[in-house]
């Protein structure tokens, strides 16, 4: 049955590759429509995020946003179609890559990602870009899946306009080498990715576990740090990737004061768009001592 589920999926994919984008925005919503029935235990992580980040908002107002991001999050599920398994030109028509920086000119950097739903969009748009100014392939990190169907194949359909994807845990001496080289070296660190190596820093005055490692090698690496977010166009029509300017004074000799502030930098992007960031992740999965589970 579950090799049943998987062909079924994988040919849903490539269904969503092949037909016109606004199918792929109208599959997605609906999608969305029925997704909370079956997985009621990320509905509730959703809520609890919301009203943790948010307790100034009234239950209607967090229950909007909640209906909202569920929507969202459905479109950019069926986008995956279109963007492992469509063409260049596919992809082209939806997201564009709006660099502050030039991403070819040999400087040490490190790129810093968020959680937005887009993310998957932008990552691979930049990618492409990488490919047209005829600059190294970009290496970014990911999280090994369970389903032995979908996991080489996911890091293959990723990896197919020139990208690396490295697995989160055991490359961080070949991302340090590749930063100073001046290789694109992506990182998304809002994510709780346990105790090791991270503090509790403030994220919409939640006391938030969060890696220092951006911060840390930013150091060694002797490297710039650009900010990265893509967000849905007003229009609705696609997404923009923006590739910002590099942080003032970052890193400095403090990594938790740096890593506090890119906290604070996420939050100043996610504010006018709260509905497109990633509430269904358990982002307070880790608590002070003392301190309640939110979820």
């Amino acid at each position: 049955m579950k090799k049943i589920i998987n062909l079924l999926a994988h040919g849903f994919l490539w269904f969503l590759a092949v037909v016109p984008y606004s199918w792929v925005i109208k599959i997605g919503y609906g999608i969305a429509a029925i997704a909370p029935r079956f997985s009621k235990s990320r509905v509730k992580i959703i809520n609890a995020n919301l009203k943790a980040c948010f307790p100034d908002l009234s239950q209607q107002e967090r229950d909007a946003i909640a209906t909202e991001n569920w929507r969202l999050m459905g479109r950019s599920f069926a986008e995956r179609g279109r963007l492992w398994l469509g063409s260049a030109q596919s992809i082209d028509e939806f997201v564009t890559v709006y660099p502050e920086v030039d991403m070819n000119d040999g400087k040490p950097r490190i790129y810093v990602s968020m959680h937005l739903m887009g993310i998957e969009a932008g990552l691979i748009a930049i990618t492409m870009h990488l490919k047209k100014i005829k600059a190294a392939p970009g290496i970014t990190l990911y999280v090994f899946m369970k389903n032995e169907h979908f996991e080489p194949r996911i890091k293959k359909w990723r990896e197919r306009f020139g990208a690396k994807m490295l697995l989160r845990e055991h490359h961080g001496r070949e991302l340090l080498r590749e930063a100073r080289k001046g290789t694109f070296v992506c990182i998304s660190p809002d994510m709780d990715l346990g105790r090791k190596d991270s503090e509790f820093v403030p994220f919409f005055g939640v006391s938030t576990n969060t890696v220092l490692s951006v911060s840390k090698m930013a150091r060694v690496a002797g490297a710039e740090v650009c900010p990265i977010f893509t967000v849905l166009r007003d229009d609705g029509s696609g997404y923009d990737c923006h590739v910002g300017k590099p942080w003032p004074n970052f890193p400095s000799d403090d990594p938790v004061a740096d890593t506090a502030r890119m906290n604070q930098y996420f939050e100043e992007v996610i504010k006018p768009r709260i509905a497109e960031y990633y509430w269904v992740h358990k982002r307070f999965k880790n608590r002070p001592e003392g301190q309640a589970s939110i979820y």
